[in-house]
């Protein structure tokens, strides 16, 4: 019920939307259409939790909520105790193919259900709380003993939970260890070096790595092995897995044929990697549009990873398979958008003062109302108009009714969508469709023939 939800998430849901953007939680407030998912998601995430390890490739058209449904998976994992990670792929900042790059993303970006990104830090510190923890209730006489038997004690289980680490990743374990010796010994700055030389941190101090008998910068290789030790510092510290999400992947498609090559192999050792059973408690997803995954310059360049991704689409979307290594989302149709519209007012009005202006003002019908206005702004195609749609809800009309009580947004308001406010594919949209400079007031319903805008199919 939205009237169970605080007002501080209520707030940062509303403020996102009235910005544009995805929220970053509260996304089960807003949920549409993902029931289907939600039973094969919860399973994985048991495997997971339980020591395995998935992957999964999300497919969709721009506009059908793939970064809304990655973020909403990301919540159900916080609520099971994961740590999550978002990782945008692009060509300067973050190539897939340079996993050590990669990697430093995620520890930047990592987040708990307690602590905000980045949390590495402090699950390093969780991880020797745990560690001291675990030795005193494995010996309950070191509670009386002196600190150097208590130190001796965890030294020995820090050991023996670092040997499968040191066997796969020795440097990491070596850092580790440099670790906990500086945070023992008061020694911040050490300490602050090696956590950042663990996070893939490039240009630490050499003197910090010669203290925990360490040298040199991550590389590709290596972050392969700092991933295996940061999931298994994650377990030992309570956390039962990490949700990566690796979003716009389809961005490989316009770079230079090498590099992509180079990322799709990649990305290929990756899910070969996690198939082997060599990352447990790693959920890794990837985002991409059917472009991407069926295109020319996507997937298809690569047969080995194609094969490892293939999916049956070709049976009526109603069956698709929730357990497939690639899922596809619906998208959104008309009565989904209004349901979306629908959850956004209720939520809105629960939060405000004129509660019963907002929602009599500003309701079902005029919901119905704007988003075929939106839609038509954007040439037709509803698939798209989510954002958009919710930006003008929430900035043009709700905050209006909630403020101004004269405001009636049938007479005083005619939708108008400008081009700077629109993403790329927004734009390109429109002018397929020939909307002009402003979109059709949402004061009167679609049905009159200069509201009606035309979607003709195109053959590929």
């Amino acid at each position: 019920m939205v009237a169970d939800v605080s007002s501080r998430r209520r707030r940062e849901v509303i403020s996102a939307l009235r910005r544009g953007t995805v929220p970053e939680s509260g996304l089960d407030l807003l949920a549409v259409g993902l029931d289907r998912f939600g039973g094969a998601l919860d399973d994985e995430l048991e495997t997971v939790a339980g020591g395995g390890a998935v992957f999964k490739a999300v497919r969709g058209e721009y506009g059908s909520g793939k970064t809304f449904f990655t973020r909403h998976l990301a919540e159900r994992a916080l609520r099971r105790g994961f740590a999550t990670a978002e990782v945008q792929i692009s060509e300067t900042q973050t190539p897939l193919h340079r996993l050590e790059t990669v990697y430093r993303r995620v520890t930047e970006s990592m987040r708990t259900a307690s602590i905000p990104p980045s949390a590495f830090r402090s699950v390093l510190d969780s991880w020797l709380f745990t560690l001291e923890s675990d030795a005193m209730d494995g010996d309950p006489a070191l509670e009386r003993a002196g600190e150097a038997a208590l130190a001796a004690a965890v030294d020995q289980l820090l050991e023996r939970r670092l040997a499968d680490v040191s066997s796969r990743t020795p440097t990491f374990a070596q850092a580790l260890r440099g670790y906990r010796s500086a945070v023992a010994r008061s020694d911040g700055a050490t300490a602050d070096a090696l956590a950042a030389w663990m996070g893939g941190q490039p240009h630490v101090a050499a003197a910090a790595k010669r203290s925990a008998g360490i040298r040199g910068e991550l590389d590709h290789f290596g972050a392969m092995g700092f991933l295996q030790g940061l999931l298994a510092v994650l377990r030992d510290a309570g956390n039962p897995g990490l949700l990566l999400v690796l979003d716009e992947v389809e961005t490989l498609q316009r770079v230079r044929g090498d590099v992509r090559d180079k990322a799709f192999n990649a990305l290929r050792q990756l899910i070969d990697e996690i198939d082997a059973g060599r990352f447990p408690g790693l959920f890794l997803v990837i985002t991409g549009t059917p472009a991407f995954y069926d295109g020319p310059s996507g997937v298809p360049r690569l047969p080995p990873l194609a094969q490892r991704l293939a999916t049956d689409f070709a049976t009526n979307a109603r069956f698709d398979n929730p357990r497939a290594v690639q899922i596809r989302l619906p998208g959104f149709d008309r009565g989904a958008l209004v349901a979306l519209g629908r959850k956004v007012r209720d939520l809105y009005s629960a939060g405000s003062e004129q509660q019963e202006r907002v929602r009599t003002r500003v309701d079902d019908a005029y919901i119905g109302d704007l988003a075929e206005a939106v839609t038509g702004a954007l040439g037709g195609r509803v698939g798209i108009a989510p954002r958009v749609f919710l930006k003008k809800l929430v900035a043009d009309v709700l905050d209006r009714v909630d403020q101004f009580e004269d405001f009636d947004p049938r007479v005083d308001y005619a939708l108008t969508v400008e081009p700077g406010e629109l993403s790329e594919v927004e734009r390109a949209s429109r002018g397929a469709g020939g909307a002009g400079g402003s979109g059709r007031g949402s004061g009167r319903p679609a049905s009159a023939l200069d509201d009606i805008t035309l979607d003709i199919p195109r053959e590929d």
